[in-house]
């Protein structure tokens, strides 16, 4: 199973990915935690991608796209993968399919988690990452950078059929519960 979890910051993809991944036995792909490694290593991307987190932008399309694909090139993404934070913009969303039907494989679930802008901010200011922007202000800023330049990637892949909206909202059983229901059937 070859899976998008998508919604804006702070909609629990990363939670819901683990759920995914321990129920459905699917390796889960966080472009986050692979940047946050870096980030933490101090590498030269991680030192690239700090200053961009930092000043609320988001990574540029190509050193995403060529960072999943080289992960996804290792032998335990053979049977699928949940991706998470990716992709980001439509460019990012072309460029995966592209690669895609280049193996002649297919996505087979775009799962977008719907979630109220004020829960958001909520969840995103109490479980305070420590990032400079998580303030009212720094998120409200991410999530308008996320309706501008994320959002359209949705439109993008409903032409495809394989959008299935799930109520982001409740506990995180709840919502697992949702999802559980949607890739069984």
């Amino acid at each position: 199973m070859k899976i998008i979890l998508f919604g804006p910051p702070g909609a629990g993809k990363g939670t819901q990915a683990s759920l995914i991944q321990k129920q459905f036995d699917i390796p889960h792909l966080s472009t986050g935690n692979i940047f946050r490694e870096a980030i933490k290593n101090e590498t030269e991307l991680g030192k690239k991608v700090k200053k961009i987190l930092d000043a609320g932008d988001l990574v540029p399309d190509h050193v995403v796209v060529d960072l999943v694909a080289e992960e996804l090139e290792k032998d335990h993404y053979a049977n699928g993968y949940i991706l998470d934070g990716f992709p980001r913009t439509v460019s990012q969303a072309e460029s995966f399919d592209q690669l895609l039907k280049s193996k002649k494989q297919n996505l087979d679930a775009f799962i977008f988690l719907k979630v109220p802008e004020e829960e958001l901010v909520k969840r995103i200011l109490a479980r305070g990452e420590g990032r400079s922007d998580d303030t009212e202000e720094g998120v409200r800023k991410r999530l308008a950078v996320y309706e501008k330049e994320t959002k359209p990637v949705k439109e993008y892949y409903e032409e495809n059929d394989i959008v299935f909206e799930v109520d982001g909202t409740g506990t995180v059983d709840q919502i697992f519960a949702r999802i559980r229901a949607l890739l069984e059937n």
